[in-house]
């Protein structure tokens, strides 16, 4: 991201004091702007329409249209914004619903504004980001998946995949031979379905493994 280039926000959330905290909390961060705010997915998607923004940050039960809903209808549009939902369920059909629609992150509304704002940036940068609560919900849901258990040794493969570590320094990493870091991906790759290693990268990222 380039340096001096204002994050354009959109604010959607039906607690007007909730907003007029966040709102001025990132004002404080000299990369941010907040241009818009709405209260309900209603709302949100007529100021879609007219406002240019990067980056949603939208609650999930708001009266009217919730998030969720709106968040659909963002990504089946293909509109060019990212999605970073905050919310305070940690409960995993949320979190997991949430994925399935195509969010860019999910983060706790008790988080400190620090890690909003590192949120925000991450996730314009092009990163999925997911506060530690709900990193931990998504391994849990990662390690019970019916597709086959990833093993504590192939998730911490994957995390050196995800750091852009090829064969040779993962083998280096894990003091294994390499024959044996190609064996452990082709195990991960049958158990998750995934067919490359830009696959498994993105799935570790996803699931909060590149942490």
């Amino acid at each position: 991201m380039k340096e001096n280039i204002m994050i354009k926000v959109l604010l959607v959330d039906d607690h007007p004091l909730f907003r007029e905290g966040l709102k001025h909390r990132l004002s404080l961060d000299g990369s941010l702007d907040v241009v818009g705010e709405a209260e309900n997915g209603k709302q949100a998607l007529e100021l879609i329409k007219s406002l240019d923004f990067d980056i949603v940050l939208m609650d999930i039960n708001m009266p009217e249209m919730d998030g969720m809903y709106v968040l659909e209808l963002i990504k089946e549009q293909d509109i060019d914004c990212k999605v970073l939902m905050l919310s305070m369920h940690d409960n995993k059909e949320y979190i997991l619903g949430a994925m399935r629609h195509g969010a860019d992150g999910y983060i706790l509304k008790d988080v400190p504004g620090t890690e909003l704002i590192d949120a925000i940036k991450k996730v314009i940068s092009g990163k999925h980001y997911f506060s530690s609560e709900v990193t931990e919900i998504l391994s849990k849901e990662l390690a019970s998946e019916q597709r086959g258990i990833v093993t504590r040794r192939e998730q911490l493969v994957l995390r050196l995949i995800s750091q852009g570590l090829n064969n040779k320094r993962i083998a280096q990493e894990l003091n294994v031979s390499v024959r044996t870091v190609e064996t452990h991906k082709r195990n991960i790759k049958q158990k998750l379905g995934i067919d490359s290693t830009v696959g498994l990268m993105r799935y570790a990222i996803d699931y909060g493994l590149d942490r």
